[in-house]
């Protein structure tokens, strides 16, 4: 328990004036107000199923890339960027192969293997969920091992 500085009577820790004399106190430095932000309450674990979340999940992926929380968290850093990579995957097909596609004789059938490939991304994406979900890091073929080689890039 501190005492006055001009009378030396006790005063409790948190007051700004002596309870005898009157004197004030010096102020005890506190400790700097930390912020806090949605970021800091997201685990590893939540940020790794966000980052398989079909189509927006890229933005999970973006974040978790970036943030400064997760620079050292290699289960969340590798789970962004397999799925940044899945991601790249369904752009390829739609934005790239799609159009290409379209442009073929028998564009009916293409049409259909077109949406057959995207239905086994989205059925990758839910199976990443749930291995994400049990912390468990399964590498996907091509896609795990560049997802590893970017980190391995970061370090």
């Amino acid at each position: 328990m501190p005492y006055c500085t001009q009378c030396g009577q006790q005063v409790a820790p948190t007051a700004r004036f002596c309870a005898k004399c009157g004197a004030a106190q010096p102020v005890a430095a506190s400790a700097p107000a930390q912020s806090h932000s949605w970021l800091d309450t997201v685990d590893s674990r939540t940020a790794s199923i966000l980052c398989y979340i079909p189509v927006l999940g890229v933005v999970a992926c973006v974040v978790v890339l970036a943030a400064h929380r997760f620079r050292g968290d290699r289960e969340a850093r590798f789970h962004a960027s397999q799925g940044l990579y899945l991601f790249v995957g369904w752009l390829i097909l739609d934005w790239g192969l799609k159009p290409f596609l379209a442009m073929l004789p028998f564009a009916g059938f293409y049409a259909l293997v077109l949406r057959s490939l995207k239905a086994l991304l989205v059925v990758t994406w839910i199976f990443m969920i749930v291995k994400a979900s049990q912390r468990e890091a399964y590498r996907l073929p091509i896609i795990g091992d560049l997802a590893e080689r970017s980190m391995a890039e970061q370090q």
